[in-house]
């Protein structure tokens, strides 16, 4: 009985040495995973690890990444979006409108970070910026005032243009909602807008082939991953036909895109990243703000303006944030 009883202190002992040490272990292999979906693969995904960097996390040790992107097949978001809910990420990036429809109808539960949400209330991502409720928050683009920026700096450019196609993509929803009323501002500008559907690169050239049949003197070029993936396919067959374009990101125009306005790329991957620093600490989604950006750059490739024979005005350059020479 003795032996017995020295043996189940030792026992016991043992087991209180042990049980921190096993807790310890069970608490550093539980590592947050996050989860990435996009349309097609583009430079937020990298942002946004750099942004987590920033704020101090070692990727493999205190966060993992699991990126899917549909390379500019939509159908294929639901499927990629169930497959990180079953991954059991603790909160996905969802990167672009389709993106964020796929993840909202994967999971009510697992929190969603915008990543250019587009009119997210109109989408019925968000029940308000203010306070979006639910399980989706993050970074929102209103489609429509940006637009029109864009169409007026084509008209300071050049003061006789009368036809402007529009490259979108229909995949965008929140795009064609915001286009809706960009007729109207292309009238109030003397400008007849031909809107032109791209989903993908195979569609690029007979888009372009569409826009020389209907003499389209300037191009538009909307917000899509697909597009931001195929920045210089776009430039180049712009180039080829001689077609004056604005495009959304400073990308763009490095790419050797006329002009570019619109919001720094990497400035909303890292509010993204902020966003999910906060859930990762125990925020609600539904308790965070929605995020619009505030501060557009407008940058001009002169070597593009050279090549297409044009002069920028002074006007143009002034506002300029950047002249690319």
């Amino acid at each position: 009985m003795r032996h017995r009883t020295l043996g189940l202190v030792i026992t016991l002992a043992f087991g209180a040495l042990t049980a921190p040490l096993a807790l310890e272990a069970q608490q550093a292999a539980k590592v947050p995973r996050v989860g990435y979906l996009s349309l097609a693969p583009a430079l937020g995904t990298v942002t946004v690890r750099q942004g987590l960097r920033e704020m101090g996390y070692v990727e493999g040790r205190d966060i993992e990444f699991v990126d899917r992107s549909a390379d500019a097949w939509s159908d294929r978001l639901p499927a990629l979006a169930a497959e990180l809910v079953r991954l059991n990420v603790d909160v996905i990036v969802a990167a672009s409108p389709p993106a964020i429809q796929a993840a909202k109808g994967a999971t009510k539960t697992v929190p969603i970070v915008m990543l250019s949400g587009g009119d997210a209330v109109r989408s019925g991502f968000v029940v308000s910026l203010a306070r979006p409720g639910g399980n989706i928050t993050g970074v929102a683009l209103l489609a429509s005032a940006l637009m029109a920026k864009q169409l007026d700096l084509l008209k300071q450019l050049l003061p006789t243009v009368s036809r402007v196609a529009v490259l979108w993509d229909p995949s965008m929803e929140s795009v064609a909602e915001g286009s809706k009323g960009l007729q109207d501002v292309g009238r109030a500008l003397g400008m007849r807008l031909q809107f032109v559907e791209a989903r993908r690169s195979t569609e690029f050239d007979g888009a372009f082939t569409e826009m020389a049949k209907d003499h389209a003197g300037a191009l538009v070029v909307m917000g899509s991953p697909t597009f931001l993936r195929d920045q210089r396919r776009i430039v180049d067959l712009a180039a080829k036909h001689r077609l004056p374009a604005v495009y959304l990101l400073k990308e763009d125009a490095e790419a050797g895109g006329l002009m570019a306005y619109g919001p720094n790329l990497s400035d909303l991957a890292r509010r993204a990243a902020v966003y999910v620093d906060k859930i990762l600490k125990g925020a609600k989604p539904g308790d965070l703000p929605v995020e619009q950006p505030t501060k557009f750059e407008l940058v001009i490739n002169a070597k593009t303006a050279k090549a297409l024979g044009l002069t920028i005005p002074p006007s143009v350059l002034l506002r300029a944030d950047r002249v690319i020479q």
